[in-house]
């Protein structure tokens, strides 16, 4: 675990690279395709909270306003949701700095798909003190997610593999005298 941290901050105290300006765009497409599929959603669909619009027999479009954090757990409601939205930026503005200077692909697309979703659903919990949310597999999966959502859950994915792939390849390299 130390390993781990020391590579972070190994990573976050380097120099901004080409592939970490590279990189960026990602955060700035999740946060577009987020905002976007949710005005599409709001104001192109006309959805009132709780209605669906069935596409297929496990999938639907189903307004839904969360105010807690991943998957509508621990409500937000009140000062809670200024405390959430300042973590979510603040998160997002470190694994931006980090995204700046990663040397390895895999973990500046981690981080721009985790830093993007939170910008994301920041922006919706200044706006409307709600995310929305709009993804619905049910009964496959039982709760309603976003584009956000989705990136950062991909993101935290990609980190573990990251993480497990180093280690492999530390155990794979031959001890340093």
């Amino acid at each position: 675990m130390r390993e781990d941290i020391d590579k972070l901050v190994a990573e976050f105290r380097a120099p901004i690279t080409p592939i970490g300006l590279n990189l960026f765009w990602i955060v700035i497409v999740i946060v577009l395709a987020d905002q976007v599929t949710k005005e599409w959603v709001l104001s192109g669909l006309k959805l009132q909270l709780g209605e669906s619009v069935k596409i297929l027999p496990f999938f639907k479009i189903s307004m839904v306003h969360n105010e807690g954090i991943s998957f509508g757990l621990l409500g937000s409601g009140g000062a809670m949701r200024w405390v959430l939205t300042l973590f979510q930026l603040v998160v997002a503005g470190l694994l931006t700095w980090i995204i700046f200077r990663v040397r390895r692909p895999l973990l500046g697309i981690a981080f721009g798909l985790i830093a993007g979703g939170a910008i994301g659903n920041a922006v919706d919990r200044i706006r409307f003190g709600y995310v929305v949310d709009f993804v619905d597999f049910a009964p496959i999966f039982p709760w309603v997610f976003n584009v956000a959502d989705s990136a950062i859950c991909i993101g935290i994915a990609l980190l573990a593999w990251f993480f497990y792939q180093t280690e492999r390849e530390a155990k794979a390299a031959p001890p340093q005298m």
